[in-house]
């Protein structure tokens, strides 16, 4: 069931690349990331509102701390302007009833600032829900993963 203001987003790619969880207990969250994924994509300012937390702290790949402001004025501006976002692996662990941390690698291309970032990446994120409610993320991290035989 989607959010209220939130599309429906393509489910597939996001089962496929979940690993090392039980696909049932697994199933909001993934579709919680489809819906973020989706949402990056497009764009979509409103549904990512929908799906970030107020009080958002998340580390970008350059150690800067970004707030849900900093980010939904990323992608309003089209600072931020994701081209390509095939995920690869997508763990899933539920940490209690309405806390959760999910691990995502996946191979992007995002427009940052006019340059082309191509490659992949692994998202760490936590997402919670408060009283019931929806699921939104409340913490991450993103870092570049380096080829292999590079240390």
């Amino acid at each position: 069931m989607a959010d209220a203001g939130v599309v429906d987003a393509d489910l597939a790619p996001l089962r496929r690349a979940l690993v090392d969880a039980d696909p049932a207990e697994a199933a909001e969250l993934v579709a919680c990331e489809a819906r973020l994924r989706d949402a990056q994509l497009r764009a979509d300012v409103a549904a990512l509102d929908a799906l970030i937390a107020d009080a958002l702290l998340f580390t970008g790949p350059d150690g800067r701390l970004a707030t849900k402001a900093d980010d939904l004025a990323a992608h309003a501006t089209g600072a931020v302007r994701f081209r390509a976002h095939e995920p690869e692996e997508l763990r899933v662990r539920r940490v209690g009833p309405d806390v959760a941390v999910t691990a995502l690698r996946a191979r992007l291309a995002v427009e940052v600032g006019g340059a082309l970032v191509e490659g992949p990446v692994r998202y760490t994120r936590v997402w919670a829900r408060e009283g019931g409610g929806a699921w939104r993320v409340v913490g991450g991290h993103v870092a570049l993963v380096p080829a292999e035989g590079t240390s």
